[in-house]
């Protein structure tokens, strides 16, 4: 039973990705199609996936109602949405995105798209790059060492461009300038027009809850532009740390 609900996950965040065949899912699951096929079609019952007349496969409508569900479960989404309006506007309408940490993932909760033509490829629920993003840096950096030791070992390194991290030692670098100064910097490392940087937001503890960054393409703003916006992305954390400290007084 286990294993069925592992494929039937895996599933699921294959057609994230985009449509499938039923040859696809069985190659990309290591299993004979007709398991394949018994899994899509169980699914396929409970909406959480549905088939085109094309016989390929999507993504189905029950997932709406659960992805609400999940980021209105995420209470920092809340609180920070209007600082985040704020921030995108005071900042000459950059993007603007809210970032948490779950089980050694950085998931996008929120975004403020930018108001200029160029786009961020970037979307809320979707995975943040741990190693070549601003908010993926800041929260890693703040993870108890043990844990922050395990993450750093599973990290791939992946190449999105000349410029991402390419190793632990580097990255390990990039973290402990990060907790020092307050705010970490994509230097178009995840996307080769894009510069970034990234702050934490803190609970009444001081524990890094979520991560908030403001991203430009470098033909609106050069990368020392977006440095100079640290200031503002800085008030914007600030005040939402406290925002999230007061929630329940």
């Amino acid at each position: 039973m286990s294993q069925s609900l592992s494929r039937a996950l895996q599933i699921l965040i294959e057609l994230g990705e985009g449509e499938r065949s039923l040859d696809q899912v069985a190659a990309s699951l290591e299993v004979h199609k007709t398991t394949a096929m018994r899994l899509l079609h169980t699914l396929e019952a409970d909406r959480f996936v549905r088939r085109d007349d094309r016989q390929r496969y999507h993504l189905g409508s029950r997932l709406f109602a659960l992805g609400g569900a999940a980021l209105a479960q995420h209470a920092i989404r809340d609180v920070a949405q209007p600082h985040l309006a704020r921030l995108a506007a005071e900042t000459g309408g950059q993007a603007v995105h809210l970032a948490a940490y779950e089980n050694g993932t950085a998931i996008y909760l929120a975004k403020v798209e930018s108001t200029h033509a160029v786009r961020m490829y970037s979307r809320v629920g979707l995975p943040a790059a741990l190693h070549a993003t601003a908010v993926g840096k800041v929260l890693v950096a703040d993870l108890p060492p043990g844990e922050r030791d395990a993450v750093i070992a599973g990290i791939e390194f992946r190449p999105f461009t000349s410029r991402t991290i390419a190793d632990a030692a580097g990255y390990r670098e990039v973290l402990a300038r990060t907790r020092e100064q307050g705010w970490a910097e994509d230097a178009a490392e995840h996307e080769d027009f894009i510069n970034c940087v990234g702050a934490p937001v803190r609970d009444e503890a001081g524990r890094v809850v979520a991560a908030v960054s403001v991203s430009v393409p470098d033909v609106i703003l050069p990368r020392e532009g977006v440095r100079a916006l640290v200031p503002q992305l800085l008030a914007a954390t600030e005040a939402i740390s406290a925002d999230w400290a007061g929630r329940s007084s």
